[in-house]
């Protein structure tokens, strides 16, 4: 059964946007050649990518442009063209273009739906943001990997990504620090 990861930027005090869903407080952090290069290597699986729907359209406003492709050309490649499966309940298509293909547009998120994916599909699934998706994810049992990016930041206030959780252990697969003071942590359900 293929995997399915979630890969998400917290701020120390564990939210995943601010109090109005603003998710540009992680920009705030330095580049940094060693995290860049991490990233890409975790991009490479050719796995399917998940989204929300405000995650999504913050994906598509950026990669598939010219400037995205220039500056980053293999995290371009890896979002634009791997499958992408978008929930959301408000958005009525979700358009593909000549750098944004394989897009698949789900209503609802359905356990049985998910499972049956993850039993056909040959590579697994990352939930790129989209911390409301992560959420409702980890609720049905679905989520076999959490990498956090933990990011040298209190917000003070904001949407905890984990709300409402009833006591689950995790195991630590992975503790990894940057320069620019990220740390990556990534977790199984023990």
């Amino acid at each position: 059964m293929a995997k399915l990861a979630a890969f998400t930027y917290v701020s120390l005090d564990g939210y995943f946007a601010g109090p109005r869903g603003e998710i540009d407080w992680f920009k705030a952090i330095g580049k940094d050649d060693e995290y860049e290069s991490y990233t890409h290597r975790q991009s490479s699986s050719g796995g399917a990518l998940i989204f929300g729907r405000t995650t999504y359209e913050i994906m598509k406003s950026y990669w598939p442009t010219a400037p995205a492709r220039k500056a980053d050309p293999e995290m371009a490649a890896a979002v634009n063209e791997n499958p992408k499966i978008v929930f959301s309940k408000k958005l009525k298509k979700a358009d593909e273009g000549p750098h944004w293909k394989n897009v698949t547009l789900l209503h609802d998120i359905e356990a049985s739906d998910i499972r049956k994916r993850k039993g056909v599909a040959t590579k697994g699934f990352t939930i790129l943001g989209s911390g409301s998706i992560v959420r409702q994810l980890a609720r049905l049992g679905l989520v076999d990997e959490y990498s956090l990016v933990v990011v040298p930041l209190l917000l003070g206030a904001g949407k905890p990504l984990f709300e409402d959780f009833e006591k689950t252990r995790l195991e630590l697969a992975e503790s990894k620090s940057f320069r620019n003071g990220l740390l990556v942590v990534r977790y199984r359900p023990a």
